[in-house]
């Protein structure tokens, strides 16, 4: 005898109250809860055993509807396709994609592009770190009011970063929009001008630049306090001030770097700015530094920081001028403190100033032409610039100018 469908009608399933399960027929059921709600189950067998398959609550689906849909899943059980996993896999490819799956996807087409492992560093860092908060969310959600909330913390205390992060989602998700997953009507949030520009308040004006530079006659006054810490961070920001180097060099550096027998440190080309090699003539006062730090060796970093085989962290010099109550002040700033020096209280030649600070001077030809790196009129210039930073001014040493023979 033939199994009976259809037992429901729009009636009963209206004015039925009983709680438990009813019986449609071809394993759909209405399902009434203590409670009272109602929703349709799909019940199956699968692999022997009894699945069972929610089809979505009366106020969302009618009599009607919930029987095709039991049919659709009966017909994918029957051709050997379970439809729970076929319904969990439908829903997932109808989700809008997050900001976090995106810009995970686009940084294997964006970073390829840049040779400077530092700039694939701060591309992560923005979509990773600093866009935290937004990469849950899917692309289309996101809001004007979720970049300010990324941004204004950054503003005034790290204005390139947060200069540098808004640009970079703004890449993201104008790239969302040119796929099609984001759908229109729809304006960047992360846009600057006639948008963001309007709600930010005007950034301050760094000198030098972008980064707050040290009077170079207050200098040595400053290495001194720092000499009487001890403390990695201070060390790290002792010898990047005495070799005017970047922190991103300093903070990687490895002991098979340091060439001892000719006081030299080489620094590759993956942490250049240049993507060319840089050879630093080490002064006395820098060899002390990578004396001290010798006698605490950990690994192969020389300013190893709190995880093992990892170096120190980027935020760490930072902190400490903080600290030091120089926090108007940036690490970087201190390469423009030694480049005024050297206009101002030496007679070094200009190209040997630029060449300290890994500056690439002149057109092509002239790079071609000047193929050294002139680094014994370097080593000059850096002995000077430690003899200068450890006399501190309160000290009278009547040395108002270094001369510079034979450059």
């Amino acid at each position: 005898m033939a199994r009976a469908v259809n037992k429901l009608s729009a009636r009963s399933v209206a004015t039925l109250t009983k709680p438990g399960r009813h019986n449609d027929g071809n394993g759909l059921y209405l399902v009434i809860d203590p409670t009272g709600a109602r929703r349709w189950l799909f019940l199956f067998r699968w692999q022997g055993k009894l699945k069972e398959m929610g089809l979505g609550g009366i106020s969302t689906k009618s009599l009607a509807e919930a029987r095709v849909a039991a049919s659709a899943a009966r017909k994918l059980a029957a051709s050997g396709i379970n439809p729970i996993a076929a319904k969990k896999a439908a829903a997932l490819a109808k989700a809008p994609k997050t900001f976090g799956d995106f810009a995970d996807e686009m940084l294997l087409s964006i970073l390829p592009g840049y040779k400077n492992v530092r700039h694939k560093a701060q591309w992560s860092r923005a979509l990773n770190h600093y866009a935290e908060p937004i990469r849950s969310k899917p692309l289309g959600d996101i809001t004007t009011e979720d970049i300010l909330k990324i941004l204004q913390p950054l503003w005034h205390t790290k204005q390139e970063t947060a200069s540098r992060v808004r640009g970079r989602i703004e890449r993201i998700l104008d790239a969302a929009k040119a796929k099609g997953e984001i759908a229109s009507p729809w304006e960047n949030p992360a846009r600057w001008r006639g948008h963001l520009k309007e709600l930010l308040s005007q950034r301050k004006k760094l000198s030098r630049g972008h980064h707050a530079a040290m009077p170079y006659p207050d200098v040595p006054d400053f290495v001194a306090k720092l000499r009487e810490r001890d403390a990695t961070a201070a060390a790290a920001l002792e010898f990047a001030i005495l070799n005017a180097s970047r922190s991103n060099e300093v903070l990687g550096a490895q002991w098979d770097e340091i060439d001892l027998k000719s006081n030299i440190w080489t620094v590759p080309p993956e942490r250049m700015k240049g993507g060319k090699a840089h050879r630093v003539p080490l002064s006395d006062g820098a060899l002390r530094v990578i004396e001290k730090q010798s006698k605490s060796k950990i690994g192969a970093f020389v300013f190893p920081g709190k995880k093992p085989n990892r170096p120190l962290s980027g935020m760490a010099m930072e902190m400490l001028l903080r600290r030091m109550g120089a926090s108007e002040f940036t690490q970087h700033g201190f390469r423009s403190s030694f480049r005024d020096w050297c206009g101002e209280s030496t007679t070094f030649a200009r190209e040997v100033a630029e060449a300290a600070l890994s500056h690439t001077v002149g057109d092509e030809a002239e790079q071609a032409y000047r193929r050294g790196d002139a680094l014994e009129k370097r080593r000059k210039l850096m002995d000077a610039w430690a003899l200068f930073l450890s006399i501190p001014r309160s000290q009278d040493h009547g040395v108002s100018a270094i001369e510079s023979p034979g450059t």
